[in-house]
């Protein structure tokens, strides 16, 4: 029988701030476990959260970057789950009343080839809510290490609707979410550090019918090569097993990257497991609508429709636009230097060839390329010699 895959995504970001979501607790990556906590993170008896306002207004411009309306109130409740990374046994959420509502993200599937542009559609969102981040599990032989210093970070779950049909796709909504997080300024997104972590809810049905199969849960994906690997077994493994009569059971499994499999965690737990009630220390958030308008001023240009203007207005091709857009700091240098010397296809051919090459160059042995932030080349530089070149001057 054919099946087609229906695939979900919650997509945890942690919101860059200084201090963390309900505590003036500072937090930054790579500090002695356990160095930055206090009272209110260990959940000790007495201590009362505090909203951090900047996580709020950033998750609010998250979601007016992703087209989400703005809740006029939102508000707190207590998700009860007993884990080793939960120090208060509870995690402080947003279930009933979230702060950003519906939304969508364009994505752009791969051409025939790397070189053509491919096509372009809406993937939907069903909410975007604020929740504190647990701690970070290390597991050893013998033991499990829990550093506390993760718990507490503001985090933003983007939750899709049931709205991608492949692991193709899901690669494609990513990229192109975490374009749209990293242009906005409200996180770095990198995965390796556990800025962006993602789970994949994917379930099969018969192709050409509506009904959505049992679905099964994929935990805590921490790369985008992980994620894509992670559906396609689980397509594979579903597809088997009703292929040979069998049920799918929902569940939620660990994605073992050595092995290339996944196993089971636990059965899936339902809203009602968690046993949510309102938080009695914190009041509802009310949203001023000025506020929010305010934000949406200084929402900058989103990656694809910058790309679409340079292709129109510049007359650049895509294998340009598509090495420069997707990187704000490449794209800003761009216009920088067409500031000052306006050779539109000069200088794109320039920054995303000869500079990006020198970059890659001039890093260390086997390090990421450099930044165009590190670069001693300025835009003044670089407009001062194609306007050289171009004038024969050289």
């Amino acid at each position: 029988m054919s099946y087609e895959a229906v695939i979900g995504l919650e997509v945890h970001v942690q919101i860059k701030t200084r201090t963390k979501m309900f505590t003036a607790a500072p937090y930054h990556y790579g500090a002695e476990p356990n160095t930055l906590t206090d009272a209110v993170v260990l959940g000790l008896p007495g201590t009362l959260p505090v909203l951090n306002h900047t996580a709020i207004e950033k998750c609010a411009k998250l979601g007016r970057m992703l087209h989400c309306e703005i809740a006029e109130q939102c508000k707190w409740d207590r998700k009860n789950y007993f884990y080793p990374d939960s120090p208060k046994n509870y995690q402080l959420t947003q279930n009933e009343q979230p702060l950003c509502i519906g939304g969508k993200v364009e994505i752009e599937l791969p051409g025939p080839s790397r070189n053509i542009e491919g096509a372009h559609r809406w993937v939907a969102l069903n909410r975007i809510h604020l929740e504190e981040d647990p701690g970070k599990l290390t597991h050893e032989a013998f033991d499990t290490v829990i550093d506390f210093n993760r718990a507490g970070v503001p985090l933003a779950e983007i939750v899709t609707e049931p709205d991608l049909f492949s692991s193709t796709e899901a690669v494609a909504f990513l990229n192109a979410l975490r374009n749209l997080i990293i242009y906005a300024g409200i996180s770095d997104c990198d995965m390796e550090k556990g800025q962006l972590r993602c789970d994949a809810n994917v379930s099969l049905r018969p192709t050409g019918t509506d009904d959505l199969g049992t679905r099964t849960e994929m935990k805590n994906l921490n790369s985008i090569s992980n994620v894509k690997a992670a559906i396609d077994y689980e397509i594979a493994r579903q597809a088997e097993i009703l292929d040979e009569g069998g049920a799918v059971v929902q569940e939620t499994r660990r994605w073992d990257v050595e092995s290339g499999s996944s196993f089971s965690l636990r059965s899936k737990e339902e809203a009602h497991d968690y046993r949510y009630f309102p938080d009695p220390d914190l009041m509802p958030v009310q949203m001023n609508p000025a506020r929010i308008a305010e934000l949406d001023a200084e929402l900058p240009e989103r990656p694809l429709d910058k790309q679409r203007r340079y292709q129109e207005a510049l007359d650049l091709p895509y294998t340009i636009t598509s090495v420069l857009c997707p990187n704000p700091e490449l794209s800003n240098f761009f216009e920088a230097t067409l500031a000052v010397y306006p050779a539109p296809k000069a200088i794109a051919n320039y920054i995303a060839n000869d500079l990006l090459r020198e970059l890659a160059d001039a890093s260390e042995h086997g390090a990421s390329a450099l930044s165009v932030n590190d670069c001693k080349l300025t835009p003044v530089h670089l407009a001062t010699l194609a306007k050289i070149i171009d004038t024969r001057g050289i």
